[in-house]
């Protein structure tokens, strides 16, 4: 064999890529922690516990009278009459909490069924935002009782007027919401689609919809907080139950205890659906925060 002859050895074969696995949070470099890092729980529980106390501390020494702080006891004990139907009215809590679910959910759900897609196509065509963008930015900063003396000239004192309030103090956070969340699409994700064949309704059904889904979850979110503020503005008119209804009827008897009583009800109950609402963004979109 001549000697300029050489043996061409086989270039060693590359080893199989790993099959990628579950994406993991994103950390910083050893030594140092991401702003925020880390859990706020027992922050959160230290400082509750140290406002219930302070509240017990203030009230039972009379820094201030009991018509401005009544004390944690008569808080629980207005609970219990207003559950046994004790208070002004005669009606039982459940009677209360039932109206203002119905109310409040259902002005939630409907505006959830119309802003997100209204909120989608303001996103994709330029001319449904031409249409409906005017109208959402022209009343989105005007607070509902600026509108609510409009609302019952026309659709009078029944539940239409209460929900129809409701509703639209959700409906432009829904709606502002998607929009963003749409346009928060990276191009190259929609070029990628549309280089594997995609028509424009797969690119917005699988590309456009899952990328906008954490904004339009936020926008959840904030609309039901929305909605839980407008309920005593809603309850405003002509209302015999609901919590706002029960607020305001004992405000006019200088009935601090269950003033207090219904706002903490009325906020633990909107902190219970945010928890959950929280608990679905994370079943949802597990893969938010983790690219």
């Amino acid at each position: 064999m001549p000697a300029s002859a050489q043996r061409i050895e086989p270039a060693p074969r590359a080893a199989p890529a790993a099959a990628p696995g579950p994406s993991k949070p994103m950390k910083a470099v050893s030594g140092y922690r991401l702003p925020g890092e880390g859990s706020s729980s027992r922050i959160s529980t230290v400082t509750v516990v140290g406002l219930l106390v302070l509240w017990w501390v203030a009230s039972h020494l009379r820094w201030l009278p009991p018509l401005f702080l009544p004390t944690p006891e008569s808080i629980v004990t207005a609970f219990i009459d207003a559950w046994q139907g004790n208070l002004q009215g005669g009606q039982p809590l459940t009677e209360h909490f039932t109206a203002s679910m119905v109310r409040v959910f259902g002005a939630f759900g409907l505006a959830v069924v119309t802003a997100v897609p209204i909120g989608v196509l303001m996103g994709v065509s330029r001319i449904a935002r031409g249409i409906f963008d005017p109208p959402i930015e022209f009343y989105r900063p005007l607070p509902p009782l600026a509108y609510l003396p409009l609302i019952v000239i026309w659709f009078g004192i029944d539940e239409t007027s209460k929900v129809l309030l409701i509703f639209l103090a959700c409906f432009a956070p829904l709606a502002m919401s998607a929009q963003a969340g749409v346009r928060s699409v990276t191009i190259e994700q929609i070029n990628a689609a549309y280089s594997m064949g995609a028509t424009p309704w797969q690119v917005v059904r699988h590309v456009v919809l899952p990328a906008a889904l954490p904004d339009i979850l936020t926008g959840m979110r904030i609309a039901i907080g929305f909605g839980w503020t407008t309920l005593v503005a809603a309850e405003m008119v002509a209302a015999t139950a609901g919590l706002g209804q029960m607020v305001l009827n004992a405000s006019n008897f200088l009935r601090t205890d269950v003033v207090i009583m219904g706002i903490v009800l009325i906020g633990l109950i909107a902190y219970v659906f945010d928890l959950l609402m929280r608990k679905m963004a994370k079943w949802m979109v597990p893969w938010k925060g983790r690219m």
